[in-house]
């Protein structure tokens, strides 16, 4: 594999981020469990969702408070306070990231992100400066894991799937990256990475 492959691709959070809803919400709710409740019951994913298909956080958070006015301070804390749930960069991850450019890797960044929130975080971290190019679903209106966005990625590239490694948190979008050719690698830890790409020769 190590030989095939001639582009790399990063997910950005909980991969070179830390993304931790409770870093907004532990002002407001006594417990994570008491905001997976709130998340529950809004239907929480879905909604997020939106946002990062391009769905502004006006728009979102006035229609989700007509829904739900017993919740609209919780609702509007999201758009507010969202800042908050960036914990700061992974050193171990952004360290990896460094070393693969430093041997020549092309990196991409493929990431289901808001187009309100992204360009804030971008502006706060000089590794993204890494990149050659990136997707970032508010942009685009497609996230993962629809194949849409990664044929997007892979226009950007220049090259085919076979020749491109995928590295992303969640299960399903690296399942979907295996189904269309991507070599793929299901983040963990950054530890765990570095040993998954000693393993195959790139690091």
């Amino acid at each position: 594999m190590p030989y095939a492959i001639k582009a790399i691709i990063f997910d950005f959070g909980n991969v070179l981020l830390e993304w931790n809803l409770w870093r907004v919400y532990r002002r407001y709710l006594a417990s994570e469990e008491a905001m997976q409740a709130f998340f529950r019951e809004i239907n929480f994913t879905d909604w997020n969702a939106q946002f990062d298909q391009g769905r502004s956080f006006q728009e979102g958070v006035a229609i989700l408070t007509k829904q739900f006015p017993h919740h609209a301070r919780l609702i509007h804390a999201y758009r507010d306070r969202w800042d908050d749930s960036i914990g700061g960069a992974i050193a171990g991850s952004v360290d990896i990231l460094k070393r693969l450019k430093r041997r020549g890797y092309p990196l991409y960044g493929l990431s289901n992100w808001s187009a309100e929130t992204f360009p804030r975080t971008r502006a706060k971290y000089d590794f993204f400066d890494l990149f050659d190019d990136m997707v970032v679903s508010g942009f685009v209106g497609v996230i993962k894991p629809n194949p849409a966005i990664y044929e997007l990625a892979l226009t950007k590239i220049g090259r085919p799937a076979s020749e491109c490694l995928f590295i992303d948190d969640s299960p399903a979008n690296i399942n979907q990256a295996k189904r269309l050719g991507f070599a793929a690698i299901h983040f963990t830890t950054p530890e765990r990475l570095e040993d998954e790409l000693t393993q195959i020769g790139i690091l």
